[in-house]
């Protein structure tokens, strides 16, 4: 799905609004009158919440797949990443000018089809694309934008990827392991309730 730049400032400042909503009244934020019919389609979505100006992520929680309206999906997950994140205390009030709104709009996951899985790392491209693996009852999930900001070659995504899911680094490696690719549509906040710009 392709948003332009309003689109991108209306999901951004939306995700605020229902952090802020659900931070400081515990109340869910119903979807905006006003919203544009591109956000009332399916999609999936990442909402992340990072400290400022330390950068160091608060809350990272979203719908990997096109299962429910995308604007319904990210204000979900704008109260989760605020909330349920179970790596993190919920957000308080104090936090919240000191917190930037990330938005992530998925392409669909599309499964990686290769000869071996050793053919995996040519499939995949640090910056454009998004990692998730399955197996068995494990899942993980890494965003396009990760890779990039750590410094991972496709290889070790791969392996970061496995961590996230809790399987071995090597898992990926595995014939019962899927892999799967997507893209993603990023607008972010380049300071608290600061200038929404599209990042990649």
């Amino acid at each position: 799905m392709e948003l332009n730049i309003e689109q991108g400032r209306f999901i951004v400042q939306t995700a605020r609004r229902a952090v802020e909503e659900y931070v400081l009244h515990r109340n869910r934020l119903a979807a905006p009158p006003q919203t544009p019919d591109e956000l009332r389609e399916k999609g999936g979505v990442f909402v992340t919440l990072s400290t400022y100006p330390e950068g160091l992520l608060r809350g990272c929680i979203g719908h990997p797949y096109p299962d429910s309206l995308l604007i319904e999906a990210l204000i979900d997950s704008a109260v989760s990443a605020c909330s349920h994140d179970p790596r993190f205390p919920a957000v308080r009030k104090d936090e919240l000018e000191a917190i930037t709104v990330e938005v992530t709009v998925l392409t669909p996951p599309q499964i990686i089809r290769v000869k071996k899985p050793s053919d995996y790392p040519k499939q995949v491209q640090v910056g454009k694309h998004g990692l998730m693996v399955k197996k068995g009852w494990y899942q993980g999930l890494l965003l396009p934008q990760v890779a990039a900001e750590e410094g991972w070659d496709a290889e070790e995504f791969l392996s970061q990827t496995c961590r996230k899911a809790g399987l071995p680094l090597t898992a990926w490696m595995d014939e019962d392991t899927q892999v799967m690719r997507f893209e993603g549509l990023i607008h972010a906040e380049d300071k608290p309730r600061g200038t929404i710009r599209r990042k990649g």
